[in-house]
């Protein structure tokens, strides 16, 4: 069996703005209306994700806690929630401080409904073609969190910021088995809008978020999805 290579995408800041007083379209026009000429690269999407975590929940609390070396380990998916997913990836975002990378590997298929359990998916880590080493980081991992939400892309003409909006941010508590996906939580009316740079472009990128009326927040899809549907 062949042992992909992961998909590495280099270091890059990240700044996170939380809207709550704009609707989706609202957002969007300042974003068709900034100086540096945002458009769209290809069309909106939903985007899928299943969290996965220890028993002590041990990302989940790196994140919450800010220490400076972090990640978070998801499943990822586009489209239909439920089904046959057929092209899911594995990936590990690592921060470090206020920059974070991306590693992703290919995934086996599976089915995301009511047949859905834990101990299923560990049969998919166990027979997926992944190095020894990413293998031994699931160890012990459950899936403890899904989300869903739709996304606009954005660049800039000269491709040097991208900008991300998101709506909808819903997400699922799940369970060992027998998931009916019927404890869960939707964000209805916050915006999340990410701005997405080259490290070396740092000393420039306030020319492009002070244009917005929005402030810089702590934002976390997966903080904010364990709280809602566990506590």
């Amino acid at each position: 069996m062949n042992t992909p290579q992961p998909k590495i995408r280099e270091y890059r800041y990240e700044r996170k703005f939380r809207v709550e007083d704009l609707d989706d379209a609202q957002v969007r026009m300042l974003v068709k209306r900034h100086p540096s000429i945002f458009y769209s690269p290809f069309p909106p999407r939903y985007i899928n994700n299943l969290y996965l975590d220890t028993p002590d929940m041990d990302n989940y609390h790196a994140n919450v806690s800010g220490v400076d070396e972090r990640q978070k380990a998801r499943i990822r998916w586009y489209g239909g929630l439920h089904g046959e997913i057929g092209k899911p990836v594995l990936e590990f975002k690592v921060k470090d401080s206020l920059v974070g990378a991306k590693y992703s590997y290919p995934f086996p298929a599976f089915s995301f409904d009511r047949t859905f359990t834990q101990k299923g998916f560990q049969k998919l880590i166990a027979n997926a073609a992944l190095p020894d080493a990413v293998r031994w980081r699931l160890r012990g991992m459950s899936v403890v969190l899904c989300n869903r939400y739709y996304r606009w892309y954005y660049l800039t003409k000269d491709g040097k910021y991208r900008l991300t909006v998101d709506k909808e941010m819903r997400y699922f508590h799940i369970k060992q088995a027998g998931n009916h996906f019927r404890h869960q939580f939707l964000d209805p009316k916050a915006i999340v809008v990410e701005l997405k740079y080259d490290p070396v472009l740092d000393p420039y990128a306030d020319k492009i978020s002070g244009f917005f009326p929005f402030i810089i927040t702590r934002n976390s899809k997966y903080i904010t999805g364990i709280e809602q549907v566990y506590h």
